[in-house]
């Protein structure tokens, strides 16, 4: 049974509600943070290129750098504007990715086992696919 305050030697276990209310925190936060590095990222790139025609004739696909997190962290930390908006992308997909650990470590502090297992499952399979589909 979940208890909102125990005495300080207790393990304290956090509710449903109160999970419930963390985790809608945490995919708010996570988008709302996604969508001002996308955005700046965006402003940067538009301020920066704006006035260029696109060609359309040839497609480029993306440089090598924003291929890899290191290489988008890298080039992020140097403002380059593309990489900034890839790093929004890539916070964006993090943020139920998070979700799933905290879930994850909830479960486990309220020691439910079954969603434990779950979880556990769930996470490892986002993982798996992300680097994709390799355990390398």
């Amino acid at each position: 049974m979940p208890v909102a305050h125990r005495s300080r030697g207790e393990n304290a276990r956090w509710s449903d509600e109160q999970v419930n209310q963390l985790i809608g925190n945490l995919l708010r936060v996570g988008v709302i943070i996604a969508a001002i590095v996308a955005a700046i990222g965006g402003a940067l790139y538009l301020a920066q290129h704006g006035q260029q025609v696109a060609d359309y004739r040839e497609f480029r696909g993306e440089p090598p750098e924003l291929r890899s997190l290191r290489g988008i962290l890298r080039s992020a930390l140097a403002l380059h504007s593309p990489a900034i908006v890839q790093l929004g992308l890539l916070l964006l997909i993090a943020t139920p990715i998070a979700r799933v650990a905290f879930s994850l470590v909830a479960f486990l502090i309220q020691r439910d086992r079954v969603y434990v297992v779950v979880t556990s499952i769930v996470l490892a399979l986002l993982l798996f696919s992300l680097t994709g589909g390799t355990a390398g």
